[in-house]
């Protein structure tokens, strides 16, 4: 398990971040045209993103179409991460037995799977009552890199995300890469865009924040604002307002250098998160 980014198997990172405008409780056109848009970044990344609920849009009454782990949806991010020869993360509304997940898939090329439960749910809209909450912060080795799974509203709860350090090994970190997808309406925008950049400047470490654009089927409108932030806060690729695919490569180097010029992780507070 490679936590610290001065290791030499460590290599930079390749991400995609696909921008799309989902459509509203239509699964099957969903995979249709997310997979038209993953198509040309075959053999390009080693990690591809897709937006929160990206089959449906965010609905509570989606949650009557919920797919169980054996259905269309899975099997689809299988053959598209093994077409892709990267990480393909994006989530939906599963079923599990009488309960009801909004779950971050995480699928690499030979099918492996890791899941991530949304924790905090979207009270504002009703999601607490009808959806299930996960229990576990997720984080997942890929290419040499540690990536933290979140969905939507975590991006407001910074203990949640909090990047701790491991005193017995120096440099080593929870992890190296914040993943948060997201449909998050263009009214709460500059919420959006000020906790990317808070979180990668407070974890040392890069973010990956992907949104949506278009509008759903209750009338909200969302405009991206996707962002792929570095360990300064600094954007090194960001769009808002259309359908777009965000590239960019994350230097390993430029990670540890980070870390090992500015180590404020050696006087962060130390805390454990509780079960939950």
């Amino acid at each position: 398990m490679l936590l610290d980014p001065s290791h030499s198997a460590m290599n930079d990172l390749r991400i995609a971040l696909v921008q799309g405008a989902t459509r509203w409780h239509d699964p099957e056109g969903n995979r249709d045209y997310y997979g038209a848009l993953l198509a040309p970044l075959r053999q390009c990344h080693d990690l591809v993103l897709l937006p929160e609920t990206f089959t449906s849009g965010f609905s509570n009454d989606a949650i009557d179409n919920a797919e169980g782990m054996d259905g269309p949806t899975v099997a689809w991010m299988r053959e598209h991460a093994e077409a892709l020869d990267a990480a393909l993360c994006g989530s939906v509304q599963l079923r599990v037995d009488d309960k009801v997940f909004n779950r971050l898939l995480f699928v690499t090329p030979d099918g492996r799977l890791t899941h991530y439960d949304k924790r905090h749910l979207f009270r504002f809209a009703g999601e607490h009552q009808r959806y299930v909450p996960g229990h576990e912060r997720v984080s997942v080795d890929w290419r040499g890199w540690r990536m933290c799974l979140q969905v939507c509203y975590d991006l407001r709860f910074p203990v949640f995300s909090r990047n701790r350090h491991d005193v017995e090994r120096a440099q080593a970190l929870d992890y190296d890469l914040l993943v948060n997808v997201a449909n998050w309406p263009a009214a709460r925008n500059h919420a959006w865009s000020t906790l990317l950049r808070a979180r990668a400047i407070e974890n040392l470490c890069f973010v990956a924040g992907l949104n949506r654009v278009g509008q759903d089927g209750n009338g909200l409108e969302y405009d991206g604002a996707s962002a792929i932030i570095d360990p300064l806060g600094m954007p090194l690729a960001e769009n808002r307002g259309e359908e777009t695919v965000l590239e960019a490569v994350l230097s390993a180097q430029q990670l540890a250098e980070h870390r090992e010029r500015f180590p404020a992780m050696l006087d962060a507070d130390r805390f454990q998160l509780q079960g939950m």
